[in-house]
This record gives structure tokens, C-alpha cells and sequence, in this order.
């Protein structure tokens, strides 16, 4: 048979784990994790010339534009490579 205080007690360890849980529960994102990179078109104009390489995230667009020497460079997110209708 239960005592009188079992309620309360009951009450007291509940409680008390859930205030364990809320303690340890992590709310923060991992450390170090980033949101995932997206791919699109790198575009590159070096001489003249206009580029597009496609499914490059932006970061691996820049480091390619920077080892080409590209003159000027753009990466659109989530789209394919584009030619204007000027070849290729």
C-alpha cells in the first residue's frame, strides 16, 4: 500500500527529471556543423571570355576563379549554366 507522502514524491522525481532532461538537452547546433552548401552555376570571364561550369558549391567556385585568374566571377545558387543563346 502507498504512504500518504508517495504523491508528492512522485511529483519531487518527475519533476526533478525533467529539469535533468531541459539541463543536457542540447538546443545548439553541433559544433563545427554548417548548413548544407548548395550547387549552382560558376561563371568565369578570364580574356574576354565568359565561362560557366556547373554544380560547383560557391566556395569551389571562388577557388577555382581564383587559381584561373578569372577577371570577374558569379555564382548563381541552384541554377544550371546559361550561354545567352551565345553557343555552347
Amino acid at each position: 500500500m502507498l504512504g500518504h507522502g508517495t504523491p508528492r514524491t512522485v511529483r519531487h522525481v518527475g519533476l526533478g527529471f525533467l529539469l535533468v532532461l531541459a539541463a543536457t538537452s542540447d538546443t545548439e547546433p553541433l559544433e563545427g556543423a554548417r548548413a548544407p552548401e548548395l550547387s549552382g552555376a560558376c561563371y568565369c570571364r578570364a580574356t574576354a571570355e565568359l565561362r560557366c561550369v556547373p554544380d560547383l558549391t560557391e566556395r569551389d567556385c571562388a577557388r577555382r576563379c581564383t587559381e584561373e585568374l578569372c577577371d570577374d566571377w558569379f555564382w548563381l545558387e541552384r541554377r544550371p549554366c546559361w550561354n545567352w543563346g551565345y553557343g555552347g
